[in-house]
C-alpha cells in the first residue's frame, strides 16, 4: 500500500521548539511594552496575544502601533530572533538525532513571524548546532492559512503510512490539523496555550500533552525508538 518504510515526523517551531514567548518579551520591552506574564499570554487570542492583554493593551497602543511602529516592531523581533532567541532545553540534541536517524523523515511548519523567516530560523539554529537545511522540507504557513494541507501534502509525497507519522505542536489548531492528515500529534502545553485552555476548552487528551520540553523530547524518543537521553 505504501511504498516507504519511513517515519515522518514534523517539528513546530514558534512556542514548541524555540521559547517564543522570551523573544516575544524582549522586542516588546525594546519598545517600551508589555507582553504580561505567561499565563495571560496563553489565555489572550489573536490581537490581544501580541499586543498584550486587557491590562497591558492600552499602553501597548499607544506605543506607537501605527505602521512605522508595527515595521519596528516586527525588525526588532527578528533581530531578538537572529542573535539572541533560544531553543528550549533539550530541543537543539533532539533535533540532531531525529536528523541522524536512518528511516525518519524531519520536517518543519511553522508560522513564525519576521523579515524572511528562513534566513531568521536559519541563523537560530545554527546557534545551537542545528543546520535546518538537512531538514526534508521547510515551509512557511501565513497566519490566515491551515497546516493540514502541508501536513499531507509532506505525507504524501513520502509516501508514508499516517500510522507512521507524527506531528509537533504547542496550540488547538495543531491538534486539529495532525489530526486532519491521519498524523499522530505531539501537542504541548507550555507555549501559546496553556494545559486548562486544551484540555477543557478544546477536549484534548491529557495523555499527549507534554507539560515540559524535557517531557516532550522523551515521548518523541520513545516513539521512534531513538535512545533515551
Amino acid at each position: 500500500m505504501y511504498k516507504s518504510r519511513d517515519r515522518l515526523i514534523i517539528i513546530d517551531a514558534d512556542g514548541t521548539v524555540i521559547d517564543a514567548f522570551t523573544a516575544i518579551g524582549t522586542a516588546f520591552a525594546r519598545h517600551g511594552m508589555d507582553l504580561g506574564d505567561l499565563d495571560r499570554f496563553q489565555k489572550r487570542r489573536n490581537l490581544f496575544k501580541y499586543l498584550g492583554g486587557l491590562k497591558e493593551f492600552p499602553r501597548n497602543l499607544t506605543k506607537r502601533f501605527g505602521k512605522q511602529g508595527r515595521r519596528d516592531l516586527l525588525a526588532t523581533l527578528t533581530e531578538v530572533y537572529r542573535e539572541e532567541a533560544s531553543l528550549y532545553p533539550g530541543m537543539a540534541e533532539l533535533v540532531r538525532e531525529l536528523l541522524a536517524a536512518p528511516g525518519i523523515r524531519v520536517g518543519m511548519v511553522t508560522r513564525n513571524v519576521t523579515h524572511e523567516p528562513e534566513v531568521t530560523l536559519g541563523k537560530l539554529f545554527a546557534r545551537h548546532g542545528v543546520d535546518i537545511r538537512q531538514l526534508d522540507f521547510l515551509h512557511y504557513v501565513p497566519l490566515r492559512e491551515e497546516k493540514a494541507p502541508y501536513f499531507i501534502t509532506a505525507r504524501e509525497r513520502f509516501d508514508i503510512n499516517p500510522a507512521r507519522a507524527y506531528a509537533c505542536g504547542d496550540e488547538h489548531k495543531d491538534y486539529v490539523a495532525a489530526q486532519s492528515a491521519g498524523m499522530h500529534p505531539f501537542i504541548v502545553s507550555y507555549g501559546f496555550e496553556s494545559f486548562a485552555r486544551l484540555t477543557r476548552k478544546f477536549s484534548i487528551p491529557e495523555a499527549i500533552i507534554s507539560p515540559t520540553p524535557p517531557v516532550l523530547c522523551d515521548r518523541v524518543r520513545h516513539a521512534l525508538d531513538l535512545p533515551a537521553a
